[in-house]
């Protein structure tokens, strides 16, 4: 026996929400950006698209493919997506794992706009580079041991 996903509304939506499933209504859909990959160095197309239910709004990142497939005023099934931040503020995203579909429904989706949640801004751990060893940020790798080690023969 199959159980039918679980919807969350997007008002429930938090930086850490991950394997969600929401019914949400286009609302809005930005420009097209061209953006390189700093993995592979491969060009990407990106947009976001403005999403919804009668509880608010969020951002959702489109890539590639995915931008064509969308159009303002559909009603999408979000199964899988996961929530992350982008300059501090909160993105839906479809990810790797995650699929979309537009349905169709009875009666259309009442939209919330006045509670975009993307408009919040969140702090955001900074990331750890090459250049914050030794700089009291973390275990600073070749020559900590010897020096405690030379050091500890000069006590005896």
């Amino acid at each position: 026996m199959e159980t039918s996903p679980e919807f969350v509304k997007v008002s429930d939506l938090s930086p850490r929400s991950r394997r969600v499933n929401l019914k949400v209504k286009v609302v809005g859909k930005g420009d097209v950006r061209e953006v390189t990959s700093s993995r592979d160095g491969s060009s990407h197309k990106v947009a976001e698209a403005t999403v919804g239910d009668e509880t608010g709004t969020v951002l959702m990142t489109l890539w590639d493919k995915h931008i064509d497939e969308i159009s303002v005023g559909d009603i999408l099934k979000i199964s899988n997506g996961y929530v992350s931040l982008f300059r501090g503020t909160m993105r839906l995203n479809i990810g790797r794992y995650g699929t979309f579909e537009k349905v169709e429904e009875e009666e259309d989706l009442e939209v919330n706009e006045e509670n975009n949640v993307s408009l919040r801004e969140y702090s955001q751990p900074r990331r750890r580079s090459f250049g914050d060893r030794g700089r009291g940020g973390g275990k600073s790798y070749g020559g900590g041991w010897k020096r405690e080690r030379q050091e500890g023969k000069r006590r005896r």
